[in-house]
């Protein structure tokens, strides 16, 4: 296809034709059955036609990526909620707990404080000890 001076399109017949696409080949036919292997188990259509299996595959695979970053965020806040619990069992806020342990130099993070507040009360009660000493 050329544009000459004169504005008009000229098509080159040799040029312009193109072959139709081939959709029924080998590399499809892998591809597909790659994909309807990924979401077998899936309900309904979702498991055996190939385009709404490749939407649902695609939403899958979005939703593990996202949800792998919300589990750590989950967690967090189950470890919070139960130092929170188990300090104010022993008098003592959450918030003044942590600055507590950050003043008296105990360095035990989050998951492991959840464990001992959770398995083992004795131990986080003379951690909380300690940190009272510090605190008067």
């Amino acid at each position: 296809m050329r544009i000459p001076a004169t504005g008009y399109i000229i098509f080159n017949t040799r040029e312009s034709i193109i072959m139709p696409r081939a959709t029924t080949g080998r590399v499809h036919r892998k591809k597909s059955k790659k994909i309807l292997k990924d979401v077998k188990g899936y309900i309904g259509a979702r498991s055996t036609l190939y385009r709404t299996a490749k939407d649902a595959r695609r939403r899958a695979l979005q939703n593990s990526f996202k949800d792998r970053r919300r589990k750590k965020r989950d967690f967090r806040v189950l470890w919070i909620l139960r130092i929170a619990a188990a300090s104010r069992l022993s008098g003592l806020s959450y918030s003044k707990f942590m600055a507590g342990l950050k003043a008296s130099g105990i360095e035990i993070n989050r998951k492991m404080l959840a464990e001992l507040a959770a398995r083992d009360m004795d131990t986080f009660k003379k951690i909380v000890e300690k940190v009272k000493e510090k605190a008067a």
